[in-house]
């Protein structure tokens, strides 16, 4: 009965050298929470990489709008309100309309606290509306847009040549 006691509690002992204690346990999952923690703050990105990833994309498609118009010989309108903007052909027949055929130039929403701020044209008062117009004749108006996130400011210049590029709030 002794021989038989020694030997449970010795295979008590061994099972309990096979797992892990408290405190292995507690450093193990303050680990995995740093981790976590760092992981999700670098791929959520911050108030000024999206709004220049998002202005970057909007100058880009206001370039292929200009480019279009000119290859097509039809007018190209970009208009925006507070939470979106799209694009607008003209055409002899219809007069204005949505352009909802292409997945370039389609409806576009903008990220939740993105705002356009301002458009101006050059020679032109401020328009209530935003617009501007791409036309594929005659001299091209420069323009400026500005977008802002949070405190992040950008602005996407148009020239008289036909060059639209992004520029930053410290270039102001």
């Amino acid at each position: 009965m002794v021989h038989e006691f020694r030997r449970m509690r010795s295979t008590a002992t061994n099972i309990a050298k096979l797992g892990f204690t408290l405190i292995e346990l507690l450093v193990v999952l303050v680990i995995m929470g740093l981790f976590v923690g760092l992981v999700s703050a670098i791929t959520r990105p911050d108030d000024r990489a999206l709004l220049h990833l998002e202005t970057d994309r909007l100058a880009q498609l206001l370039d292929l709008a200009a480019t279009e118009s000119r290859l097509t010989g039809k007018s190209i309108a970009w208009t925006a309100d507070d939470s979106s903007y799209r694009f607008w052909r003209f055409n002899q027949d219809t007069d204005w309309s949505e352009i909802r055929d292409e997945d370039s130039l389609r409806v576009r929403t903008l990220p939740h606290g993105m705002k356009i701020t301002s458009l101006r044209i050059e020679n032109t008062l401020a328009q209530e509306k935003r617009r501007l117009e791409f036309n594929p004749y005659g001299t091209t108006l420069s323009f400026s847009i500005e977008t802002s996130l949070g405190d992040a400011h950008y602005t996407v210049e148009g020239s008289p040549i036909g060059e639209i590029r992004l520029v930053p709030e410290a270039r102001k």
